[in-house]
């Protein structure tokens, strides 16, 4: 079993805290709840984000390479019929500094290889696109 938990506490808040530690994640619902924390939907877009920069951060540090100051922009669009479902993710990685094309290619394999980027249904399209510094 997970070692975080979820409670609602019947304002359209939940609270997720992360044991042993007690690290929270507040949640707020972004259409009528008082959109003073994260959503739902905020959070899967900083998973997302912070997966694909974890996963380059590896690459990183094995190369030497300073990723610091990378940044990732995830935009989730929504599908309202039948149901209200994610129905494609836009990604924008801007890299603060420039690498060789090796080094771009090594990168770039680590942030697609990003398990959470993987676990989308298939008919959810993720278009990724990197900025490098010209």
């Amino acid at each position: 079993m997970s070692n975080v938990h979820t409670t609602y506490d019947e304002h359209r808040h939940c609270i997720s805290v992360k044991e042993p530690l007690g690290n929270k994640v507040v949640m707020d619902c972004p259409y009528t709840g008082k959109d003073e924390a994260f959503s739902p939907i905020d959070l899967v877009e900083s998973a997302l984000g912070g997966c694909m920069l974890i996963s380059m951060g590896s690459v990183a540090m094995r190369h030497g390479f300073n990723l610091a100051d990378t940044r990732i922009d995830v935009g989730i669009k929504l599908k309202n019929q039948p149901n209200m479902h994610l129905s494609s993710i836009d990604v924008v990685i801007t890299m603060p500094s420039d690498f060789s094309a090796a080094e771009r290619v090594e990168l770039e394999q680590a942030a697609e290889s990003c398990p959470i980027k993987h676990s989308f249904a298939d008919d959810i399209p993720i278009y990724v696109r990197y900025v490098y510094p010209q």
